[in-house]
């Protein structure tokens, strides 16, 4: 697939995007006030979570970054922040900005088109997939389908999509469709935690299944709910831990292989 270029509107994978691009941001400093939540500690003191029912082939692991793990994403996203291809608000192609803020590592994804540049903002050359998220996908995809599956063995990650949840911000329900690949998503969340909403592959209605997602938590879904429908409604400010080195909010790495050459 050559730079700039996209699937068809009548493609599978493919999507009409925005003429008129996102907008680039800064990222704030680090926030670590005295009032700075703790619930996604794994102490005795935390929440219990309530017990939700996941959809065949999506698997939640609460807790399986360790703090030190966080604090390296967050240094890492620091620098993936920063211009060329930098952070920035996506705009759908309807004109409306996302309020999330997203960068992305070795294919740049905007709304809805993957490209070796980013088109939508400065038409850099977007970040190479860091050697240590291609790592750290491969193991998570291993913790949650067990290291001899097929998924473990064949998974080849090659994008990264960081989103920002300032306060405010929240994601509606959606599939990720652009890819052909049928490999496994994997989701880290670090920061405040977040309804993370799924519904069906077929439908973006109820019933839904609701995910209390903390820092530290993986996300992975596959098999026959690769392309479920799934969003992120609220995002609860204040309840991250501190220490992270993040600004307000929720920070989202989403780990893909994407199937594009």
């Amino acid at each position: 697939m050559r730079s700039g270029t996209r699937f068809g509107p009548g493609d599978r994978f493919g999507g009409a995007a925005s003429r008129q691009g996102g907008v680039p941001t800064t990222l704030p400093a680090a926030w670590d006030g005295p009032d700075a939540g703790q619930l996604c500690l794994l102490d005795d003191t935390e929440p219990v979570r309530p017990i939700v029912e996941m959809p065949a082939g999506v698997v939640h692991l609460p807790g399986w970054l360790t703090l030190d793990q966080q604090r390296r994403l967050v240094t890492e996203f620091r620098a993936w922040a920063a211009p060329p291809a930098g952070l920035r608000h996506p705009r759908v192609p309807s004109g409306h900005l996302m309020s999330v803020q997203s960068v992305c590592l070795g294919w740049h994804w905007y709304p809805y088109r993957y490209s070796r540049t980013a088109d939508d903002v400065d038409g850099a050359s977007v970040k190479a997939m860091p050697a240590s998220l291609i790592s750290l996908g491969r193991s998570a995809v291993a913790a949650a389908y067990g290291p001899g599956s097929a998924e473990a063995g064949d998974y080849a990650p090659d994008a990264g999509l960081v989103n920002l949840y300032a306060p405010g911000a929240r994601m509606g329900l959606h599939q990720d469709a652009e890819e052909p690949s049928d490999a496994p998503v994997v989701t880290l969340s670090i920061g405040d935690t977040c309804t993370f909403r799924l519904a069906g592959v077929d439908r973006r209605t109820a019933p839904f299944a609701d995910v209390e997602l903390r820092s530290g938590d993986l996300l992975v879904f596959g098999r026959a709910h690769r392309r479920v429908y799934h969003g992120v409604p609220k995002v609860f400010d204040g309840t991250g831990p501190a220490g992270l080195g993040l600004p307000p909010g929720r920070l989202s790495i989403t780990v893909r292989q994407t199937g594009l050459e």
